[in-house]
C-alpha cells in the first residue's frame, strides 16, 4: 500500500516538474524573442534616423507630442 502511494507521489512530482520545466523553458523562448524584435526594431529606427533626421525628430509610434 506504501509502495503505491510512494509510486504515484514520485510520479505525480514528476509531471509537475516536467510542466513547470516546460513554463520556464516557454518563457525563455518568449523573452529571447522579445528582445530580438526589440534589438531588431531599434537598430531599425537607427539606421532610419541616420538616413532622414526630419523622421528622428518625429515622435514615437502611441506617445504624443505636447
Amino acid at each position: 500500500m506504501e509502495a503505491t502511494v510512494q509510486a504515484q507521489a514520485f510520479s505525480i512530482l514528476a509531471t509537475v516538474a516536467l510542466v513547470l520545466m516546460v513554463v520556464v523553458t516557454g518563457g525563455v523562448v518568449y523573452l529571447t524573442a522579445a528582445d530580438w524584435r526589440d534589438r531588431r526594431r531599434r537598430k531599425n529606427d537607427q539606421q532610419t534616423a541616420k538616413r532622414d533626421p526630419q523622421i528622428a525628430r518625429r515622435s514615437p509610434k502611441g506617445i504624443a507630442k505636447k
